[in-house]
């Protein structure tokens, strides 16, 4: 797909190609939600996404070489989208942006730790789950030695924060 690029200013084309509401939602959603299937990305997100919205924006994906779709061999009607390297390699961006959001934005605890413990963990844990991103959506080959995902690490806080608030709002006995 060729981009009706505005300039060659690398800003300017990669707001050409995540300017709109959706592409960086359908590819967190993707990578740390670990959503391949289009049911489960229209779904799975809060943001509440149209289905004709989703199939623009997959398609879209697609074109600029972002995802890759073929049939899901576990269901015949199924698709299973693929993140490309071009894709995994936003790891550190969305890592940034969270980090960014929640000095700046009025975030809320449960869904931002995840991006806290980005921050945290650095270039080291993003660089362990574009690895593990790398092994589920290429296919390539993975430390298994290395501890608990990265995917799963971030879910294990996201459900504690969950937990601890449904504790704190619970009347005492």
């Amino acid at each position: 797909m060729s981009l009706d690029r505005r300039s060659g200013c690398p800003i300017n084309l990669s707001l050409e190609v995540f300017g709109d509401r959706w592409s960086l939602i359908i590819l967190r959603d993707m990578i740390f939600g670990g959503r391949r299937h289009f049911r489960e990305l229209l779904n799975g997100s809060i943001e509440g996404i149209a289905s004709n919205i989703l199939a623009d924006r997959l398609k879209r994906l697609m074109e600029l070489g972002m995802l890759t779709k073929a049939d899901d061999p576990s269901h015949k009607q199924k698709a299973i989208y693929s993140l490309t390297e071009m894709a995994i390699t936003l790891v550190p961006i969305l890592a940034h942006l969270g980090a960014w959001g929640r000095v700046w934005l009025p975030t809320s605890e449960e869904l931002s730790i995840r991006a806290e413990l980005l921050e945290k963990g650095g270039p080291p844990m993003w660089e362990k789950f574009m690895d593990e991103l790398r092994h589920e959506h290429l296919g390539m080959a993975l430390d298994t030695a290395s501890g608990p995902s990265v995917r799963a690490t971030l879910q294990a806080a996201y459900q504690a924060v969950v937990a601890g608030k449904a504790l704190g709002a619970s009347p005492a006995a």
